[in-house]
């Protein structure tokens, strides 16, 4: 998987075991993602954040007709502070994807492809997605794996993608993270009993809806229920709700590939999705920090430990006990 383990650089998280792994194609040097991890979890919680990557090969970002509105648009901008802070904080484990969503959106399946973005088109005998299935509707809106446009600011790429940069960004960026956010669970859930993977995100401002007072400034997703117990979306609502924090589940995020992908509840391993209004920590711009990032942070941190105590007692007397050492 090309994993190189080093350690930390000094700091609050010193203690933290850093490993890189996969590789951003056009810039060899560069991993795909690194994961850190502390000398012990103190939750059985790993933080994902897989859109926040901002190691764009030059060549890439020549193809771009408006680079700097793109990179704004697609990326959840700086959401990786607010992982960073929320592992520090809580002791939870950590993968940050470097990669960003321009060149491969890990939260879309493989084959989400629009065809017609890559130069010769499908290949000779590769069949089409059934009707209904999410791969086709989602690449034909423009924001498949490789995402192609942006709504009211139209398309991103100047020419057609060569297959073999597409194979090259699915080798080295989308199974290698995928493969090690599977390892990483794994082990998590080996130890305790219970695993819960937090997807966070950063969204758009929202708009209230019909009956809110103010509009949602974080969302929390499980797919509807399918991607974990019950009982962790319940208490995470519960939480921020009795803390003033304007919430929504599901509505309109409700999870993606990610969640679909390693949610997997009847086998101990939990996934929700938590979007944060990027008005909240970012600045008037929505381009970077603002003065409301460690208090963003602090709440999200909160929440997490709150969900990551609520999976603990999932994982039964083995969670229990790892939570009381």
């Amino acid at each position: 998987m090309n994993i190189h383990e080093r350690p930390s650089r000094p700091g609050p998280a010193a203690q933290r075991t850093a490993s890189s792994g996969g590789t951003v194609p056009g810039l060899e040097t560069a991993p795909a993602f690194t994961l850190t991890v502390p000398p012990r979890l103190r939750l059985p919680v790993l933080v994902a954040v897989p859109h926040a990557g901002r190691a764009y090969p030059p060549a890439v970002t020549a193809r771009m007709r408006d680079a700097g509105l793109a990179q704004l648009r697609l990326e959840d901008r700086h959401v990786d502070r607010l992982g960073v802070a929320i592992a520090r904080e809580t002791g939870a484990a950590l993968l940050v994807a470097h990669a960003p969503r321009a060149l491969l959106d890990l939260n879309r399946a493989e084959d989400d492809i629009d065809w017609d973005m890559i130069e010769g088109g499908r290949p000779v005998g590769m069949p089409s997605a059934e009707p209904g299935q999410h791969s086709n509707a989602r690449a034909r809106s423009g924001l498949g794996l490789v995402p192609r446009r942006l709504p009211g600011s139209g398309e991103i790429w100047r020419g057609r993608l060569a297959p073999a940069e597409l194979a090259a960004r699915i080798e080295g960026i989308h199974r290698a993270y995928h493969a090690a956010l599977e390892e990483a669970l794994a082990r998590i859930c080996a130890e305790w009993g219970a695993a819960l993977l937090v997807d966070l995100h950063s969204m758009p401002p929202l708009r209230a809806g019909e009956g809110e007072v103010r509009a949602p400034v974080v969302v929390l997703g499980d797919r509807f229920g399918a991607s974990c117990h019950n009982a962790l979306v319940a208490r995470g609502l519960g939480h921020l709700e009795a803390r003033g924090v304007p919430v929504a589940l599901n509505r309109p995020y409700s999870g993606g590939y990610v969640l679909d992908r390693h949610g997997a509840p009847r086998s101990g391993v939990h996934a929700v999705q938590i979007e944060v209004c990027r008005g909240t920590y970012l600045d008037r711009h929505l381009a970077e920090p603002g003065a409301g990032l460690p208090a963003i942070a602090a709440m999200l941190a909160d929440l997490v430990r709150e969900l990551g105590a609520e999976a603990a007692l999932l994982g039964g007397a083995e969670g229990l006990r790892q939570a009381a050492e």
